[in-house]
């Protein structure tokens, strides 16, 4: 489990593939790396990852093909940066909100504003999905916690921050670049009772 509320970023170094599995390589500050362990849970571009080795400065993470024909990883070139956040610990503040982790869809930027010290950013909203994203709702873009400023049937938008510009990779996107999106959990659940509700089931 995550809050959305990224750690850093780090560099994607190498991509080896097999016929079941698919290994990353990432370079990132060793100070992300403070406690963590073979085994512990990583967030990487808003996917929760297995760290499966781990060195100063570096570590490995696996992926099913599945998760990987289903995620940006596919697209992603040797070199590109990744948001990273560790999970949570019982205790920790959420400040962000509830993200597990488990991207839905990727979908394209389809606008790219700047206003004043703010970037406003439109994706393309997936008919699958149009339930689940509100205005003023929370999504996770790459793994970033951020509130939904508009919504259409087919679009939403969202503010990065100054500080969420310099600490994550969403500064990086222009139209036509593809995020992992996961929408709300708990958004998830209320879309579901409400379709229960109107298709007759309490």
């Amino acid at each position: 489990m995550f809050s959305g509320l990224v750690n850093g970023t780090g560099k994607l170094t190498q991509i080896e593939q097999t016929d079941h599995t698919i290994r990353l390589t990432i370079d990132l500050d060793p100070a992300l790396q403070e406690g963590m362990e073979v085994g512990a849970s990583l967030a990487v571009n808003g996917t929760c990852l297995t760290v499966e080795t781990e060195q100063p400065g570096r570590l490995t993470v696996t992926l099913m093909p599945q998760t990987y024909n289903l995620t940006t990883f596919k697209d992603l070139p040797v070199g590109a940066l990744v948001n990273l956040e560790r999970s949570l610990k019982i205790g920790d503040r959420l400040e962000g909100h509830i993200v597990t982790g488990h991207v839905d869809q990727t979908t394209p930027v389809i606008k790219r504003e700047v206003n004043e010290n703010a970037i406003e950013l439109t994706f393309k909203l997936p008919n699958e999905l149009r339930g689940q994203v509100i205005s003023q709702g929370s999504v996770a873009i790459n793994g970033v916690s951020l509130t939904v400023m508009k919504q259409a049937d087919d679009w939403f938008s969202v503010g990065l921050i100054p500080h969420t510009q310099t600490v994550t990779n969403l500064d990086t996107l222009q139209v036509g670049g593809l995020v992992n999106l996961e929408t709300d959990v708990l958004g998830k659940y209320v879309a579901a009772q409400l379709g229960g509700i109107q298709n007759g089931r309490s």
